[in-house]
């Protein structure tokens, strides 16, 4: 089933929901005009006068009530179902079975399809198909013979709650993007703005600070080496514009999650456009080069280097570091005393997303691991 969608006082739904009411009405009018004419042929015309006016009754109680998001919800919707079929229900007595053999229209005629309209508004295809099935089956119910005429207007019927529900959905995931856009907007031109005014200020008294106290013993190297730190860092982070929240099983730019890692001793190149993954393959990814980086800060120190390589059905990702290097079969030692942590946390991950780990060391000439993942999602 599906869930009932969100709602808010001036999404791109409430136009729905007018229109829903401005058709109940005209419907109602018609009705009406059809009471009015065939009236003398009823077996009790006095009752459909009564059930014309209940009819009005209930169209102003939904108009006013479906107005209201808050009021948008089950109990008000399996009433304007149990009112509608009510109505159909007491149609054979009210206008007689002889007249309805005879080709005479039932009391709801169009104004039976208000419920279906607002339970596809409400909650999708899904939801407004069931109403249409329920007023469908009844409608025929109350007929003496089923004729071409009636199934047709049962498949109507059908085809209006899936066609509305269908556009529903389609108008509050389209509010939904919007808001999105809107709030990356805002919040673009907010890191801008405050880009531009890091830039002139923090960022060039850190820049100048790490430079005038990098060669510095003591104190003084140290306040100079977390200069560096807090610059790069800085720059990461206003660098390139915020992201949009991404949408469930959407896909993620690599470079925002490797930016992350950017520091005074970690430098990221990347290419100048988005490199999109799956959002697993992606994390996976990322995760595997943090634990890169971990092994780089443990056993190398120094500085390293991640490079982001977008070869279109793979993405290939480097870590490369100044170290002394891994010992020939140092691995393969390390793994036999239970320390998993290339073999896991690197390798382990790469190989679950289809990929290939390569690791290219020698003493005394630093490392590179270059992870490389196919593009899809297996």
């Amino acid at each position: 089933m599906v869930s009932r969608m969100p709602s808010s006082p001036g999404g791109l739904e409430v136009p729905l929901w007018r229109s829903i009411a401005v058709f109940r009405f005209a419907s109602l009018a018609y009705v009406g005009l059809l009471v009015l004419r065939d009236a003398h042929r009823y077996d009790h015309p006095i009752a459909a006068g009564g059930v014309l006016l209940a009819m009005l009754a209930w169209t102003v109680a939904t108009a006013v009530g479906y107005a209201r998001p808050a009021a948008r919800r089950w109990p008000l919707l399996l009433a304007d179902l149990g009112v509608v079929l009510a109505i159909m229900l007491a149609t054979p007595w009210v206008v007689g079975r002889t007249a309805l053999a005879a080709g005479v229209p039932t009391l709801t005629v169009a104004w039976l399809a208000g419920p279906v309209l607002a339970w596809a508004v409400s909650g999708g295809r899904r939801r407004g198909g069931v109403a249409a099935l329920v007023l469908g089956v009844a409608d025929l119910a109350t007929r003496e013979r089923i004729s071409q005429s009636s199934l047709t207007g049962v498949i109507l019927l059908l085809l209006a709650g899936v066609v509305v529900g269908h556009v529903a959905r389609l108008a509050v995931t389209a509010e939904e993007r919007l808001q999105r856009a809107v709030e990356l907007e805002a919040a673009t031109r907010e890191r801008e703005r405050l880009a531009r005014d890091i830039h002139d200020s923090v960022l060039q008294v850190l820049a100048l600070v790490q430079r005038r106290g990098a060669h510095l013993d003591g104190e003084a190297g140290e306040l100079a080496r977390l200069a560096g730190e807090q610059e790069a860092a800085l720059r990461a982070l206003i660098g390139r514009a915020a992201a949009a929240p991404p949408d469930e099983g959407a896909d993620r730019d690599l470079r925002d999650l490797l930016d992350r890692y950017a520091s005074a001793t970690v430098e990221v190149a990347a290419p100048a456009t988005p490199v999109p993954l799956p959002a697993r393959v992606a994390e996976e990814l990322a995760a595997a080069v943090g634990a890169a980086l971990d092994n780089v800060a443990r056993h190398a120190g120094g500085r390293a280097w991640v490079l982001i390589e977008d070869e279109g059905e793979t993405v290939t990702v480097s870590v490369r570091d100044e170290g002394p290097g891994i010992p020939a079969g140092r691995l393969a030692e390390a793994a036999a005393q239970g320390r998993l942590g290339v073999a896991q946390s690197i390798r382990g991950r790469v190989a679950d997303l289809g990929g290939e780990a390569r690791i290219l060391s020698a003493p005394g000439a630093g490392t590179e691991i270059e992870l490389t993942v196919p593009r899809s999602d297996r």
